[in-house]
């Protein structure tokens, strides 16, 4: 069974570095002549899989704007999950889970057991309640070929002075997740390969600041704040070094916005803006 990053880094190898966000807000859905619903967001999210499939090899549905709707809205989230799937498309459940226990099992469950109605090949974490809470996320990932993306540095402000606090190692807390998961990932990954345990690293993050270096062996980093946040395609070696190879680049409000008749050839665009950005 190939694992998660192996998989992610053909998903990059063949089509580049975007990853389309499926972001069904409100605004947007009237923009597109949608209802506000559980099946506006279907309808909103069914377009996006069929405009990114051939063009981009990742897509990551925002869980939230299909929940808000209730048990309509997990319907519709289902079935956008099962057409990326379908589609061939890597789809990332953008759901940033966090508990302890069986509850946070439960939750992985949901996201990365194959059959579950939910299922998607990756789900982002929040390691915020202790690593140790994501054991068992983890093991269900790797027993299945899953990928778990943990929050590390995020952009916004807000959580600068929790993930930029220094522990007693003298790293940071964000250096502090990137190490465990790191030293996780190389008691399960062969050699020359990527690990299935991923970060979330903004693309407007300061490393230097964030106190994050290279770390080993190499694994998918989901990257949002490129196009409408700021950070630039041709950026990307700039702001990721060494690690952008493995950076897969989502963009949402830049793509969504050209509406459903110019999507596909917006995201062919933006997917073309990412060609050779890195050695």
């Amino acid at each position: 069974m190939t694992g998660f990053g192996e998989r992610a880094r053909g998903a990059i190898d063949a089509y580049g570095h975007l990853c389309v966000g499926i972001d069904p807000h409100p605004s947007l859905l009237g923009d597109w002549g949608l209802d506000a619903s559980a099946a506006g967001a279907r309808e909103f999210g069914l377009r996006v899989v069929e405009a990114s499939a051939g063009k981009v090899g990742i897509v990551k549905p925002q869980v939230s704007f299909f929940e808000r709707y209730g048990s309509a809205g997990f319907a519709a989230l289902e079935d956008v999950l099962a057409a990326g799937r379908a589609a061939g498309l890597l789809v990332i459940a953008d759901a940033k889970r966090g508990d302890i226990g069986s509850t946070m099992d439960a939750y992985a469950e949901a996201w990365l057991t194959p059959g579950s109605p939910l299922e998607a090949d990756a789900m982002t974490a929040n390691p915020f309640l202790g690593l140790g809470s994501l054991e068992g996320t983890f093991a269900l990932a790797e027993q299945h070929g899953k990928g778990v993306f943990v929050l590390a540095a995020t952009s916004n402000a807000d959580a600068f002075e929790t993930q930029r606090a220094t522990l007693a190692t003298g790293g940071t807390v964000s250096a502090g997740i990137v190490s465990e998961v790191s030293a996780r990932n190389a008691g399960t990954t062969a050699a020359g390969e990527w690990g299935s345990l991923g970060f979330v690293i903004g693309a407007t993050v300061d490393w230097v600041e964030a106190g994050l270096t290279a770390f080993t062996p190499p694994a998918p980093i989901l990257a949002p704040g490129f196009g409408f946040q700021g950070a630039g395609a041709g950026e990307l070696t700039a702001r990721f070094g060494a690690a952008a190879a493995t950076v897969i680049a989502s963009e949402s409000r830049s793509i969504l916005s050209a509406g459903p008749d110019d999507i596909a050839a917006t995201i062919r665009v933006h997917a073309a803006q990412f060609a050779g950005t890195h050695a």
